[in-house]
């Protein structure tokens, strides 16, 4: 008799971002279905959100903080105010849902929601009239997006209240990535698993139980895109041994891909049969013959195995499956009307990331450029390029509109190329499709203010690349392959045809000096001051043990820090700069500063002020990215 065919169920753990599904098991599930698999997904980070923030969940909140006795200024403040938060919590989700929009007129009136320390970002606001704090951002028309900023501060207390007083690892983005990310042993891991279920533990395994009881899988793949997603990812597959030590579990995803290369620990397939690197596609189908007995665990791809008690990792070299032929993601099965938009921040660009439910799509897989220095470009998921026609990818966004009646799209490549995107361009207007898109890109010259133009004319309304360090001398050892001014050119060409421009940004780069972070602070004012750029965010550089400077660090002049022997997680690695800045102070000016001229706030002031101590004046010419936009590249 022949085995009964695979029902393959893919799950998003918690925590991963709240208005929209993370596209990894859409991915999947398209992929399987279009070779003919029984093929189903959940996304449990949503599904444990809307169980912790619903009526029920605030009452068995409220249940467990009464029987705690010391409680934190911010849980005190909770307890006072828990009737108007049971009595306001359902419509303010709905409200966020989208389901209730007229609510909108009570919330903005200031008496409606429950208010705690989250609101007092808004003091900052308040104008010199003592009028409202929120005009200035929303003036008299911006009614739902002002009552969606304030539902957001609302649920921020919420999220804090439950880090008190439950769960002090608990974030609705990173939620206890400190057990998982860079960590060389499983120990931490492994005794947060060991420890007693408290309330956001036992939600998620209950509603493990309820997803297998549904779906009734004889495999289980969970994609874990970041540290942040980990130990709900090890509860969940720990729920599902406790229930049936013999349903198949699979660990993958972003986070696997990039630090667990060197697993060598065993502890970890007590929680998961299989472990697979890359690309997923591949390794499913040969795990997927191997389960159904047509081919050896020694003919696995890329997939760790415990065998004997050892860990063994298992690679039978064959070709991934081409970008074009890994199908259409589809979203059938996940609730598209329970996301929730939040609006954190108030600036237009940045908002996108929260706000929204966007259909997440690929232009390619891996990098065209994979050059620059602090990039993971030894790893598959940078170092493999591969594309598919405009047709095809066309093809895919049609297929998603007519499945979710929306169309909005993310594209989240690494760089989307630029001649894929005039293609598809060109084709999305040929076709008359009509979407709203944004994506992310390298600020290179081939991105013409007429090539600008007609990516907004497709739908384009925001783009995001890397500027990094605003400065030429460093843009040039990152490899980047664009120059300041030049870059200066390219957002001028994107904002001038109305789409919204995000840098990001990088500070503590090896050699780094304070003269080259007061310089690049000043490039960056230009850059908002002209218009070229409308949001920013500033990351702290990490070296990485799969990039050009983990992996030859004498070329950028620093040393590593030897790293501890690793059977688990291997990602940054520490280094010696020569220079001795202390970046991590000259951060807080950087991001502060940035904060403002994000809101208009600053720009007309000397970057020294954001600084505390004494710090060279810029040697950047007050017009140096006017004068830029003047001249020809």
């Amino acid at each position: 008799m022949s085995p009964q065919p695979p029902r393959i169920l893919s799950v998003i753990p918690p925590m991963t971002q709240l208005n929209t599904p993370y596209p990894s098991t859409a991915y999947l599930t398209g992929f399987l279905r279009s070779r003919g698999f029984d093929a189903v997904q959940e996304d449990l980070a949503l599904a444990l959100m809307l169980k912790l923030f619903s009526t029920e969940g605030l009452q068995a909140l409220h249940g467990q903080i009464e029987a705690k006795p010391q409680r934190t200024a911010r849980v005190d403040l909770f307890m006072q105010q828990y009737p108007r938060y049971l009595a306001t919590l359902k419509p303010a989700m709905a409200f966020l849902q989208g389901r209730d929009s007229t609510l909108a007129h009570r919330i903005c009136s200031r008496a409606f929601l429950p208010e705690g320390p989250r609101f007092e970002s808004l003091d900052v606001y308040v104008d010199e009239d003592g009028g409202d704090p929120l005009a200035w951002a929303f003036g008299a028309l911006g009614l739902q997006d002002k009552a969606r900023h304030l539902a957001t501060l609302y649920l921020n207390d919420l999220a804090d209240v439950l880090r008190d007083a439950i769960d002090p690892r608990f974030e609705f983005v990173r939620y206890a990535e400190q057990l998982a990310q860079s960590q060389p042993t499983f120990d931490p891991l492994a005794e947060a698993l060991a420890a007693p279920l408290n309330l956001v533990d036992e939600t998620l395994r209950e509603l493990t139980l309820a997803a297998i009881a549904r779906h009734r899988p004889t495999l289980v793949l969970i994609s874990v895109p970041f540290p942040g997603a980990v130990y709900a990812a090890f509860r969940i597959a720990q729920a599902i041994k406790a229930q049936d030590p013999t349903l198949v579990t699979v660990l993958g995803g972003g986070f696997v891909n990039t630090e667990l290369r060197e697993l060598s620990d065993a502890r970890v397939f007590d929680y998961f049969d299989y472990v697979t690197l890359d690309a997923g596609e591949r390794p499913l189908l040969a795990l997927l013959d191997h389960l159904a007995g047509k081919r050896s665990q020694q003919r696995l791809v890329r997939t760790f195995v415990r065998t004997d008690g050892q860990v063994r990792y298992v690679n039978l070299v064959e070709p991934d499956i081409a970008f074009a032929e890994v199908g259409t993601p589809t979203w059938d099965g996940l609730p598209l009307d329970q996301y929730l938009s939040l609006l954190d921040m108030l600036n237009p660009m940045h908002r996108l990331w929260s706000d929204g439910r966007w259909n997440k799509l690929t232009v390619a897989h891996g990098c065209y450029w994979k050059k620059c220095s602090f990039c993971d470009v030894s790893l598959d998921y940078i170092s493999r390029y591969d594309g598919a026609s405009a047709a095809t990818l066309v093809d895919r966004v049609q297929a998603i509109v007519t499945e979710t009646g929306q169309t909005g799209f993310h594209f989240v490549d690494e760089a989307a190329p630029p001649k894929a995107l005039k293609a598809l361009a060109a084709e999305l207007m040929r076709r008359q499709v009509e979407i709203s898109w944004w994506g992310n890109i390298r600020f290179e010259k081939t991105f013409s203010p007429e090539l600008c133009q007609q990516l907004a004319d497709s739908g384009c309304i925001a783009i995001s690349g890397g500027l990094e360090v605003a400065s030429d001398r460093l843009l040039t050892l990152m490899k980047k392959g664009v120059s300041v001014e030049q870059v200066a050119r390219v957002t001028k060409g994107f904002s001038d045809a109305g789409i919204l421009v995000h840098a990001y940004l990088m500070y503590g780069f090896p050699t780094q000096t304070v003269q080259d972070t007061v310089d690049a602070l000043e490039y960056v004012r230009q850059l908002f001051e002209q218009g070229c750029i409308q949001s920013g965010f500033f990351h702290r550089f990490a070296c990485t043990v799969h990039s050009p400077v983990g992996q030859d660090p004498a070329a950028y002049g620093v040393t590593l820090q030897p790293l501890p022997p690793v059977s688990f997680a291997k990602n940054d690695v520490g280094f010696h700069d020569p220079t001795g800045v202390d970046h991590d102070a000259l951060g807080l000016a950087l991001k502060k500063a940035l904060y403002n001229y994000m809101h208009g706030i600053g720009l007309d002031e000397d970057v020294r002020s954001w600084f505390k101590g004494h710090v060279p004046k810029t040697t950047v010419h007050r017009h140096r990215i006017a004068r830029a936009l003047t001249s020809r590249a």
